[in-house]
């Protein structure tokens, strides 16, 4: 029995310190990490993750060569960022290069061969990018974190409030006050607000507690928007 015991706990920590230590190190290499991972991004993170496994899988092997082993990867990772950052030539060898696809509307097939893609793969990028016909595009680009960017022609360009000669008020950001039940004070006090206005405007909207709302938010116009459960959105404009 102390011995399935033991074998459990070891386990277990062994888990936990893989999930902690891959926290941490992801964290000191930023969000870039995540949302938009290069090739060598790409290759470090699935090393550390690897790594990281066999913490928890293969307790016969000494956690600490592996955490200094998923160390020394996200050193290399934080490293190779801050030389990019310094040098040009880095950066194109580490984060690669934009590679067009499709040139003043001409499909180029070399280049696409170079990004192993093929044109059905293009084709499905263009509809979830909102262009179902290829012909309505100028350009697109394969950026080197592997998404691609698409330049339309002028006569498919979306209109702007500035081609109407519009002038539209800039829209702001909207501040959440109320998340699951709980007020946001510090968001509160960036719009210039305090419990005691948003208990009275909850109490013109006829509610009670602060505990049933999922969420309320509150914009520069002082529009306070309030979200219940099983309920659909209730708005209501407040005039200074």
């Amino acid at each position: 029995m102390m011995e399935i015991l033991q074998f459990a706990w070891n386990i277990l920590f062994r888990s936990l310190l893989s999930i902690v230590v891959l926290f941490v190190l992801t964290k000191l290499m930023g969000a870039k990490q995540i949302s938009q991972m290069t090739f060598f991004d790409y290759a470090i993170g699935i090393s550390i993750g690897s790594i990281a496994a066999d913490i928890a899988a293969d307790i016969e092997s000494s956690y600490i060569d592996a955490v200094c082993g998923m160390a020394i990867y996200a050193a290399v990772a934080v490293g190779t960022s801050f030389l990019t950052q310094k040098s040009m030539k880095a950066r194109r060898i580490f984060t690669g290069t934009p590679t067009v696809l499709i040139n003043r509307g001409q499909i180029l097939k070399d280049n696409l061969s170079k990004a192993r893609y093929d044109i059905n793969e293009l084709l499905c990028e263009c509809r979830i990018a909102g262009y179902f016909n290829i012909a309505d595009l100028e350009y697109a680009i394969m950026e080197p974190n592997g998404r691609l960017s698409f330049i339309p022609k002028a006569a498919k360009k979306p209109v702007t409030a500035e081609d109407l000669q519009l002038c539209p008020r800039q829209e702001r950001l909207t501040a959440n006050v109320i998340i699951d039940g709980k007020i946001m004070k510090e968001n509160l006090r960036s719009m210039g607000k305090n419990e005691d206005w948003l208990y009275q405007q909850l109490k013109i909207q006829h509610i009670k507690d602060a505990a049933d709302i999922i969420l309320a938010t509150l914009d520069t116009d002082n529009n306070l928007s309030v979200y219940r459960e099983g309920e659909k959105r209730k708005g209501i404009q407040i005039l200074e």
